[in-house]
């Protein structure tokens, strides 16, 4: 049996019942958290936990070993008992963090695994893996690729050339100030 509450609502009216179709959206809302909100969760709970981590070993760090050292018992109990704290809350993160991992399993297990070599980008040099993966691509794609591997190839050989002038240009002037400088 419950108690109605002693000061009512502003209007002096008792508040109204929730209607059970306000609470069926609300269980609903609850069961259908998308995956990302999930992993969000998830994120923020390891970020925790790692947390909870360094805090036990700042403890730990902090704490006296009874090994014939004085050392203040109250102290030693507090720090211990803050301990076993982090340590049950660390517990329950974990458990946490399972239950958000089981949770976005579940709902990934209807989806297409794409195996990761094809979600990261990797940077290649050699146009012999070019034709490897040019298998799937259409062929104005690799014949641009190819054009510009072509005119890279090109501008590296003329910066070659003009760091070869550039160093001819450099003896010459050297050699010009060395007589210069002999002269007088």
């Amino acid at each position: 049996m419950t108690t109605p509450p002693l000061v009512l609502p502003f209007g002096g009216q008792p508040p109204a019942p929730p209607q059970p179709q306000v609470q069926l959206q609300q269980a609903q809302a609850a069961r259908d958290v998308n995956t990302a909100s999930l992993c969000r969760i998830g994120q923020e709970t390891v970020q925790d936990i790692v947390l909870r981590t360094m805090e036990i070993f700042q403890l730990l760090r902090n704490m006296q070993l009874p090994n014939g050292v004085t050392y203040n018992p109250n102290t030693h109990g507090d720090r211990l008992g803050k301990l076993q704290e982090h340590l049950r809350t660390l517990s329950v993160l974990f458990r946490k963090l399972r239950l958000v991992y089981d949770k976005c399993n579940e709902n990934c297990s209807g989806m297409d695994q794409i195996p990761p070599e094809q979600l990261i980008p990797f940077m290649e040099d050699d146009s012999s893996k070019l034709e490897e993966r040019s298998a799937g691509q259409s062929r104005p794609a690799t014949e641009e690729r190819r054009e510009i591997l072509e005119v890279t190839k090109k501008l590296k050989q003329k910066n070659q050339q003009l760091k070869q002038i550039m160093d001819q240009l450099r003896k010459l002037i050297w050699e010009i100030n060395a007589m210069l400088a002999v002269r007088s």
